[in-house]
């Protein structure tokens, strides 16, 4: 059976209880990595809705410019996948169409806003999947559901052809359940024309910056304590850690308000058209929040633009004394989709988004109470991707690549 056959074999298998896979490809050709693509990215004669109903009957013309980057290297495109509407949301509960399950456990949410991405890669529907990272979008769902997934730095890949939520924020990233393929992915997306393989960076004498101040963002039981035993094997290993690093000018609440102020605002330019030609394409939780956005008094949102900005300029400082840094990928683990969605979701994301860095979500290791994944991020330098990346494939080489969730073999 080829590649392309065994995946499609197991969406037929599964998609129906994951609802990962939204729109498949008729005749995907290529012969490199199988992925799927976020459902806000344009690929060519497949729907492009963003998640929306109001968009359900757009056709894209065209690839988007990252996949046919993708496409140019051989990869194969087998659909496209759900998403948290507007990609403004991370629990990928979609009103129109319909919840993607966490594969780890149903009734859990696998993240958002590319949460079909995380469902997709983690079930082995796909080699990769693309998604989108305005706040945490790919490093959220990667946690959520065991696997590992990049953002890169602030232009690293282009976001042509991607129905934005914000232009100043968002980032297309790959999901893959190991770091070589997260590798192979961004070769092809970045152009960075290096046929060398990935070498797994040297822990040993690596100064790593350890994200202080958890006890802030109301960090759960179970995540604090897998953090602190991820640290003291990454210790271990070699690495030479330095305590009490804080990213400068990022301030938890402060920062995740003014970057949410930028979606709405950004996200209602992007579609105000189709919100007044068909408003009840849209969800009325959508709707509230681009219209609150867009009420905020002009000193309030040019505070939020220049404090994302301040925020941007003074993180090259940090790299000054460390390589990278390690933090939590998200404050909890997988939730049941009744439960309370947490506002702090992004508080551990959001500062590579706004400081144009390129971060990797690391599998750590499998709950053995909860049963479900525990993830760490590496954080670096803009434009030091490919090291952060060795960073990464090295803590996986202590943790271990992540393993199929129970019935998806």
């Amino acid at each position: 059976m080829s590649r392309v056959a065994e995946y499609r074999e197991r969406i037929a298998r599964f998609n129906p209880r994951l609802n990962a896979f939204i729109d498949l490809a008729e005749d995907p050709q290529g012969e490199g990595l199988c992925y799927g693509v976020k459902s806000n990215i344009a690929v060519k004669g497949l729907p492009l809705t963003a998640g929306i109903e109001a968009y359900r009957g757009e056709i894209a013309p065209d690839d988007a410019e990252a996949v046919a980057r993708l496409r140019k290297s051989g990869a194969v495109i087998l659909g496209t996948v759900n998403m948290h509407e507007a990609a403004l949301g991370a629990t990928t509960d979609n009103a129109a169409y319909g919840r993607t399950q966490n594969p780890w456990r149903d009734g859990y949410t696998p993240g958002g806003s590319s949460g079909g991405s995380g469902a997709a890669v983690a079930a082995g529907l796909c080699d990769v999947a693309l998604g989108s990272d305005t706040m945490g979008s790919v490093r959220i769902p990667a946690a959520y559901c065991g696997v590992q997934g990049h953002k890169p730095s602030t232009g690293a890949v282009p976001t042509d052809g991607v129905v934005a939520l914000s232009h100043l924020l968002d980032h297309i990233g790959p999901l893959a359940r190991d770091i070589e393929t997260l590798w192979n992915a961004m070769n092809s997306l970045a152009h960075w024309g290096d046929t060398s393989k990935l070498v797994p960076a040297d822990l040993a004498g690596l100064r790593i910056g350890v994200w202080t101040g958890l006890g802030e963002v109301d960090v759960e039981a179970p995540v604090a304590t897998s953090f602190a035993q991820a640290i003291d094997r990454i210790e271990q290993a070699g690495a030479q850690l330095l305590q009490q690093v804080s990213p400068p000018d990022y301030a938890y609440g402060k920062s995740r308000r003014a970057g949410l102020l930028v979606s709405e605002v950004e996200g209602h330019g992007v579609h105000q058209a189709r919100l007044d030609a068909d408003p009840d394409g849209f969800s009325e939780g959508f709707r509230k929040l681009l219209a609150w956005g867009i009420r905020r008094p002009a000193e309030e949102v040019t505070a939020a633009y220049d404090h994302i900005a301040k925020i941007r300029v003074s993180a090259a400082d940090l790299f000054e004394t460390c390589d990278v840094v390690i933090a939590p990928t998200a404050p909890q683990q997988a939730f049941p989709f009744e439960a309370p969605v947490p506002a702090n979701q992004a508080d551990f994301t959001a500062w590579a988004n706004f400081a144009a860095l390129p971060a990797t979500a690391v599998f750590t290791g499998v709950d053995p109470d909860t049963g479900l994944p525990h993830s760490v991020q590496v954080i670096g330098a803009t434009g030091r991707d490919r090291d952060v990346l060795a960073v990464a494939a090295a803590l996986e080489a202590v943790f271990g690549k992540p393993p199929m969730p129970p019935g998806f073999d």
